[in-house]
């Protein structure tokens, strides 16, 4: 097994043979070490080889908790296993491939070159050379000692194996001589090595007794909150409109702040299960005690935050669904409960999505034509033509859809299907263009998904409500600490069995700076109009037209601190005028402190 282990850590060393003769034939023993000591910033790039049964589950993209439950950061290793670590990743990150048997096969390898003979002898006669995968032997790498002491033993593995097979008559006398010297000179780092190796061996058996699941990672995210709202309660829809629970005799007139300052909490736990490596399995209980500012609070929607998702802190699957491949190109999504499309595939591009670790507020998080209105089960997928395209598009249903009963179940209450185009040109610049088609029955309408105003969630009242969205995103990364972007959306309502028809707007332009003052940190400022009505012909019983005469604009700043890997602190502001597209009503200001832990 030993012997084994050392071989598979020459794959990440393309250097250390030919070192190991040239120093012995032209330079001596002593010069090869002298330069191995030199190479402080060498990769490590040996890998360590782990038997099937210790061997991770296995990393890749579709089982990496995403962007609403940050990933949390690993514990630091010991020293000892950081060491041999780093050669793991090396070679992971290289692609070494395997053995060669001619030096010509070495494409940056020449006659000319001065340890050319050396390679030729390690390859030709000894079969002690691998290469690259795009042929390349790559020899003015610099390596470190404990590499050139893996790379040596692996040498005298080979020797002993040409021997024991009767071919002693390959091996040189003074070959021998000149890797017994080398042996004795790295027996430190040799025994060094093999104690690590068998530590990680140790380790990796504890760990594999003492894991939760074999399948299942676990991710956590827990957010504390302290926040209130400053300014008049909001009293006023429209021109002509007042809002619900404004008494006739005090029409017209504001009314006082009606918040407290309150500390709330929300947790997650994601249970992320993959069978092949490439899919994902996710089963998330959340449980929190946000009360929303809105209604009887401020008046208005506008003032919500991005993680209010309400309840008595008592947990419930919050999300449930199925993602897998198929093929290359083509990923797909099945959701069994509260699929809104920003959570599948569809993309949003906003680096202020995550509700835990992006905007403050429920506007400022992403475009708001890529909420779903039912939010029930469905599906998403995302099929990539290329680098530069990709055509990205979901079904969403009732949540009651699992309700038999007539007006329910998965086609017949509820719903909103997309599609979505996403546009690369260049790297730094994303470009997204959707189209939703919604049908909201009576007494279940939401058409801004509580972003906007009374009118825009609304603008028919309670009466059955079909919806057609057009959506458009950019995000335009000018750096790696700066990013420019925004959305736009145009909503064109039209209300059931009726010929009234209602249009709605909203937009945003946003600044992130991401890494401000330290990695992993986020700045942002977000300028936005949440949904407004402008124009509709529906008229209520009082005659009143539910249109917003005014318009509301959305100020919000944040900045996100990464206290460590695992906590990050995010105060901020966010600033509302004219709050329910009325200006008679007074300016809202909304302070949040969220603190985020990641596990």
């Amino acid at each position: 097994m030993m012997s084994k282990t050392i071989w598979k850590s020459l794959l990440a060393a393309p250097t250390l043979l030919g070192a190991t003769v040239v120093a012995s034939a032209i330079v001596g023993s002593n010069a090869a070490v002298n330069a191995a000591e030199t190479a402080t910033a060498a990769p490590k790039a040996a890998t360590v080889e782990l038997t099937a049964s210790q061997a991770p589950l296995p990393e890749s993209p579709a089982i990496v908790a995403d962007a609403s439950v940050s990933q949390a950061q690993p514990t630091a290793p010991t020293a000892s296993l950081n060491q041999v670590a780093g050669y793991s990743e090396g070679a992971a990150s290289t692609g070494i491939v395997g053995q060669v048997t001619s030096v010509s096969q070495l494409s940056d390898v020449r006659p000319t070159d001065w340890a050319f003979q050396a390679l030729q002898s390690l390859v030709e006669r000894y079969g002690c050379i691998v290469g690259y995968p795009d042929k390349t032997y790559r020899g003015n790498r610099a390596l470190s000692r404990y590499e050139f002491a893996a790379g040596l033993n692996a040498c005298m593995d080979r020797i002993n194996e040409l021997i024991a097979a009767g071919t002693a008559d390959l091996v040189k006398k003074e070959d021998l001589l000149a890797v017994q010297k080398l042996q004795e000179e790295f027996a430190a780092e040799l025994a060094t090595l093999r104690g690590r190796v068998d530590a990680l061996e140790a380790r990796t058996a504890t760990l594999e007794k003492q894991q939760f699941s074999t399948t299942t990672k676990l991710a956590g995210e827990v957010v504390f909150a302290v926040a209130d709202t400053f300014g008049d309660r909001a009293t006023r829809n429209g021109r002509n409109g007042f809002l619900a629970g404004v008494n006739a005799g005090n029409e017209g007139r504001l009314e006082d702040d009606q918040t407290q300052t309150t500390f709330a909490n929300r947790v997650r736990l994601n249970f992320d299960t993959s069978f092949t490596g490439k899919d994902r399995l996710r089963t998330r209980l959340q449980a929190g005690n946000f009360t929303s500012f809105s209604g009887a609070f401020t008046g208005t929607n506008e003032t919500r935050l991005g993680f209010d998702d309400g309840g008595n802190n008592a947990f419930g699957i919050d999300e449930l669904y199925y993602r897998f491949p198929l093929g290359d190109n083509l990923r797909v999504q099945v959701d069994a409960v509260k699929n809104e499309f920003y959570d599948g595939l569809v993309t949003s591009l906003s680096p202020f999505t995550p509700s835990g670790a992006g905007a403050l507020s429920r506007f400022g998080r992403l475009n708001s034509t890529l909420r779903s209105g039912a939010a029930g089960a469905g599906l998403t997928f995302d099929y990539k033509f290329g680098p530069a395209l990709s055509l990205q598009g979901g079904f969403t249903s009732d949540t009651d859809s699992n309700d038999p009963s007539p007006k329910n179940g998965l086609f017949n209450g509820a719903y909103s299907a997309i599609g979505q185009v996403v546009i690369r040109p260049a790297k730094p610049l994303e470009i997204a263009l959707s189209y939703v088609r919604s049908y909201y029955p009576g007494g279940n309408v939401n058409v801004s998904a509580s972003t906007g105003s009374a009118y825009a969630s609304t603008p028919f009242t309670a009466n059955p409500t079909s919806v057609d969205t057009f959506g458009a995103q950019v995000n335009f990364r000018l750096s790696p600490q700066f990013i420019i972007g925004g959305w736009f959306g145009y909503y064109k309502a039209y209300q059931g069995r009726s010929s009234n028809e209602a249009e709605i707007y909203t937009g945003a332009v946003y600044l992130a700076f991401p890494d401000l003052g330290k990695k992993g940190n986020l700045g942002g400022i977000i300028v936005g109009v949440p949904a407004k009505v402008t124009g509709n012909d529906f008229r209520n019983a009082a005659g009143i037209r539910r249109y917003d005469d005014d318009t509301t604009f959305h100020v919000e700043a944040l900045y996100r601190y990464q206290l460590t890997n695992n906590i990050a602190i995010t105060p901020g502001v966010i600033v509302l005028f004219n709050p329910e597209g009325n200006n008679d009503n007074a300016t809202q200001y909304v302070g949040v402190l969220r603190t985020t832990f990641t596990f």
